[in-house]
């Protein structure tokens, strides 16, 4: 078969899934759950794959499912992505009324169009012509939340990374990967359309304790040494470095106090607060983050507190390698047209498959089909077909493009790639992170 074939015939076998696939992602859609937690998801996930025939492993990163379609030789591996968990989101009508979980992400369409590519792939029983495997995996954690949940996993030695993508890198399980993609929604996007090109900040976490000394708020505040006031002057440092942060960096800091003190009549002397230091790239991040540690440390110093800077490994930027992404988007044009495949600029949003592109070739296109804001309440999938079906045939028609003619071009754009970091170095770069922590 010549590779127009090919495409044809997996395409011709997603839509003769289309119901399957699209049940899948909607029973996904009403039972959410959140990182770390995404049992029944990753079961059902497990469930599909074994009735497909799929060879696969289970638990990984506690939740995450991986299986390998080989081809007739396995020159090189591309996995196709899909997040398990859900984002809290209380006002979504969908939500777990005890979780708050919700859909609202649309992760769920995520690992509908993952396996739409297994049934592509599957029924069409082209793999015989791949010099290559296709990898699907479904990866948990990728919303940033519970933090307080993730922080026990990490002290009982459950995972190091509040990133699921982050934690199966530093477990190896990336390690016989050479590329991945994967495709998220657009908000307010009805249309059946895809973006590509677009790229996404990085952010490091902090969380921030000051210690003062407690006394009567109103008799004997001359012997106290107030805490509060000396995360109100921390605060006020940080402001006053937003002019030394560059237009082009992209740099967001948005601090919140998460306990101000205990009672009214006592001076405070626990005061706690969290951020996020976020940023277009690495060297911008890292610069803007020494920034905000030293106006930190300034109002505490200013009244004489002590403060303690925890920083927590967030997501590096999101850069789409662009030969990959050309691919995909050829395909998307072939599928919806010329005019509904458009180049996206830069968002402040983040997630952990920027972690994955400083490593591997990746991409991270965006498709249509959502009504309403991501999370939000208001986000519903309202066209399956351009949500669940279309990035499923794109991606498939792209690992075909990377795996046939003994996988010449995955190995030309695996050749290209000048990767950020080693595994080795990625690691090291986050424990150098977390052995600094400030006092």
């Amino acid at each position: 078969m010549n590779i127009t074939e090919i495409k044809q015939r997996v395409c011709q076998a997603i839509d003769a899934n289309r119901d399957a696939i699209i049940a899948l992602g909607e029973q996904i859609f009403r039972h959410p759950e959140l990182g770390y937690k995404e049992t029944r998801t990753a079961a059902l996930v497990s469930k599909t794959l074994t009735e497909l025939g799929i060879a696969h492993e289970t638990g990984l990163a506690v939740t995450g499912v991986k299986g390998r379609l080989k081809g007739r030789k396995s020159e090189l591996s591309v996995a196709v992505l899909g997040e398990l968990d859900a984002v809290v989101s209380f006002e979504h009508p969908h939500a777990d009324r005890t979780t708050g979980a919700a859909h609202c992400c649309g992760h769920n369409a995520q690992i509908a169009a993952m396996l739409g590519v297994g049934y592509g792939l599957v029924k069409s029983g082209v793999m015989s012509e791949f010099d290559g495997d296709v990898v699907l995996f479904a990866v948990p954690a990728e919303e940033y939340v519970e933090l307080d949940y993730r922080r026990r996993l990490q002290a009982d030695g459950v995972i190091e990374f509040f990133g699921g993508k982050q934690e199966l890198i530093r477990l190896g399980e990336f390690d016989d990967i050479d590329m991945s993609m994967m495709v998220h929604i657009e908000s307010d996007n009805p249309d059946k359309s895809f973006m590509v090109g677009a790229t996404a900040a990085g952010f490091i976490g902090k969380s921030i304790h000051y210690r003062g000394k407690e006394a009567h708020a109103g008799g004997a505040p001359h012997e106290g040494v107030n805490a509060l006031n000396a995360a109100m002057l921390g605060l006020m440092a940080v402001q006053t470095q937003r002019e030394t942060f560059r237009d082009d960096d992209h740099i967001r800091v948005h601090p919140i106090i998460t306990r101000g003190g205990d009672l009214v009549n006592i001076v405070p002397a626990d005061v706690r607060m969290e951020t996020y230091v976020r940023g277009k790239s690495i060297d911008a991040i890292m610069d803007a983050s020494a920034k905000v540690n030293r106006a930190l440390r300034a109002g505490a110093l200013a009244v004489g507190a002590e403060v303690e800077i925890t920083e927590m490994p967030g997501y590096l930027p999101m850069v789409n390698e662009p030969h990959l992404e050309a691919l995909f988007a050829a395909n998307a044009r072939d599928l919806v047209g010329e005019g509904q495949v458009r180049t996206g600029g830069f968002t402040a949003v983040s997630g952990d498959n920027g972690d994955l592109m400083q490593l591997m070739p990746s991409i991270i296109p965006s498709c249509g089909g959502i009504t309403g804001q991501a999370h939000s309440r208001t986000f519903v999938i309202s066209d399956p077909d351009a949500a669940y079906i279309l990035p499923a045939k794109a991606m498939a028609m792209t690992a075909i493009d990377l795996l046939v003619d003994g996988a010449k071009r995955g190995k030309e754009i695996k050749q290209n790639f000048r990767p950020r970091f080693t595994k080795e170095e990625y690691l090291a770069f986050w424990q150098e992170l977390l052995a600094g922590e400030e006092k």
